[in-house]
């Protein structure tokens, strides 16, 4: 039962895409044509129409699936295990450290290299 009602929704999500995109174009056209208006009743309009298709969009199936994945992610971020300040201070200082090292390496090498490329152009 439940099968038939999710290819129900589907059939109509065309429909939904296509009053998305129309909202879109009318959001875009009307900032056009309304050019001389005044520019916050324009960024409103536009707003207002982009907050509309949103709206319709995630009433779709791609959009109810691009809400449960946002809480997905929001479940996963709450169950990372973040560094404590210490272990974060030690690793920047690592990385740090690193960081020069190998510049101090590739400076070195490249000032050999360009010493001998002297001594063989002369």
């Amino acid at each position: 039962m439940k099968h038939s009602a999710e290819v129900q929704e589907s059939r109509h999500d065309g429909l939904k895409w296509a009053v998305v995109v129309t909202l879109l174009v009318l959001a875009v056209v009307g900032n056009t044509y309304f050019a001389d208006q005044a520019l916050l009743y324009r960024v409103l309009g536009v707003v207002v129409l982009s907050v509309a298709a949103a709206l319709v969009a995630l009433t779709t199936t791609k959009g109810r699936d691009l809400v449960e994945l946002a809480r997905s992610a929001k479940k996963e971020i709450q169950r990372v295990v973040w560094p404590t300040r210490p272990e974060t201070v030690q690793t920047t200082a690592i990385v740090l450290v690193a960081v020069l090292v190998v510049g101090l390496m590739l400076w070195l090498i490249d000032t050999l290299l360009g010493w001998a490329m002297s001594g063989v152009i002369g």
